[in-house]
C-alpha cells in the first residue's frame, strides 16, 4: 500500500516546488525594480501619534514617491533601553527606504540645515498616511529638532508635527482659552454698557435729558426759525437793516466834504499869514506907518466872503 502511494506524494511535492517557483517568479518580476534598485535608510523621530501609518507606506519628496517606510518603532525600544523608564522620551522612530544613490550623512546634515524637514500627511478621507519631504527654511527656527542624547543607527531628518495635530492643537488652545474667559464678568460690563447707552438715549431725569430729548429741543428751534420767516418779520428786519446802512452812507459822504472845505479855509489862512510874516520881515515899519491890512473874515456855512481895506 505504500508502495502505491509513492507517485501520489511524488505529485503532491512536485506541485508544491512548481508553487514556490512560480511564487518566487512574481515576486521576481513584480519586485525586482524594488530587490535590485540601490537604496539608503535614513529615520526621523516624531513626537505625535502616527496612527494611520503602517510599514511600506510611501515616502514622497512634494509629491513624488521617494522609497518606503521599513520600520515604524518607539525610542524607549530601541536607544533607551538603559534608561529608567519614567525617564524615556519615548519618541516614535520611522525609519524609511530612498530608493537611489547612496547619500553621504554630511549631505543629508547640509540639506537639514537648509531646512529638509519630514512630515506625516494624510491621503484624505482614507486615513491612509504617508511621509511627505520637503524644504521648509522658515520652518527650521519655528519648529527645532527633538533634542536625544542616544547616537543614531541612520541618518535623522527632522520631522514637523502632523497637520492635522496642529489644528486639533489650536481648536484645544481655543477651547481652553474660552474656558479661561470670565463670562460673569464679561455679561456684567455688557450690561453696565446698556444701562450707559440707555441713559444716553432718554436720559437720568435730572440734570442729563438725554439724546431724544435734545432732539426734541432742536426740532422745537427749527420750527420757531421757521415761524420767524414765515411771517416776513426777516424781510422787514432786512429792509431796516439796508435803510440804516444808506443813511450812514450820507452822512459819511457829507462829513468828507465838510472837511475838504475845512481844509481849503485852512490854506487859505496860511497863504495870508505867510504873506504877512513877508511883509514883517522886509518892511517892519510898513506893519505901524502903514495902513491896516483887510479884515479877514473866516468863512461861515460853506460861504467865503473878503472884506474890503479899511480907510
Amino acid at each position: 500500500m505504500s508502495n502505491n502511494s509513492n507517485p501520489n506524494y511524488f505529485r503532491l511535492g512536485v506541485f508544491v516546488i512548481a508553487a514556490i517557483a512560480v511564487l518566487i517568479s512574481v515576486i521576481l518580476i513584480f519586485g525586482s525594480g524594488q530587490l535590485f534598485k540601490k537604496s539608503f535608510y535614513v529615520e526621523t523621530y516624531i513626537k505625535q501619534s502616527v496612527t494611520g501609518l503602517d510599514v511600506g507606506a510611501a515616502v514622497r519628496f512634494r509629491g513624488v514617491k521617494i522609497g518606503q517606510v521599513s520600520f515604524i518603532g518607539l525610542t524607549g525600544d530601541i536607544y533607551e533601553k538603559d534608561i529608567p523608564y519614567n525617564e524615556r522620551r519615548q519618541y516614535v522612530v520611522v525609519r524609511m527606504q530612498i530608493f537611489g544613490e547612496n547619500v553621504d550623512v554630511n549631505q543629508i546634515q547640509d540639506f537639514v540645515k537648509k531646512g529638509l524637514r519630514a512630515r506625516v500627511k494624510s491621503m484624505g478621507i482614507t486615513g491612509v498616511n504617508y511621509v511627505e519631504f520637503d524644504f521648509l527654511p522658515k520652518t527650521a527656527s519655528e519648529n527645532p529638532e527633538l533634542p536625544y542624547s542616544w547616537k543614531p543607527e541612520y541618518p535623522v531628518i527632522p520631522a514637523l508635527p502632523n497637520q492635522a495635530d496642529e489644528i486639533i492643537s489650536g481648536i484645544q488652545k481655543l477651547i481652553d482659552g474660552m474656558n479661561q474667559l470670565n463670562i460673569d464678568g464679561t455679561q456684567q460690563k455688557f450690561d453696565q454698557l446698556l444701562g450707559n447707552l440707555n441713559i444716553l438715549m432718554a436720559g437720568d431725569g435730572k440734570n442729563n435729558q438725554g439724546l431724544i430729548n435734545s432732539v426734541k429741543d432742536l426740532n422745537v428751534i427749527l420750527e420757531r426759525i421757521a415761524k420767524v420767516t414765515d411771517k416776513d418779520e426777516l424781510n422787514v428786519l432786512m429792509r431796516e437793516l439796508v435803510g440804516t446802512v444808506v443813511a450812514l452812507r450820507q452822512t459819511v459822504t457829507t462829513m468828507q466834504g465838510d472837511t475838504q472845505l475845512t481844509i481849503e479855509n485852512l490854506k487859505q489862512t496860511s497863504e495870508q499869514l505867510n504873506e504877512f510874516s513877508r511883509i514883517a520881515s522886509q518892511s517892519p515899519s510898513s506893519i505901524i506907518w502903514g495902513e491896516p491890512p483887510a479884515k479877514i473874515t473866516l468863512p461861515m456855512n460853506g460861504n467865503q466872503t473878503q472884506s474890503g481895506v479899511a480907510k
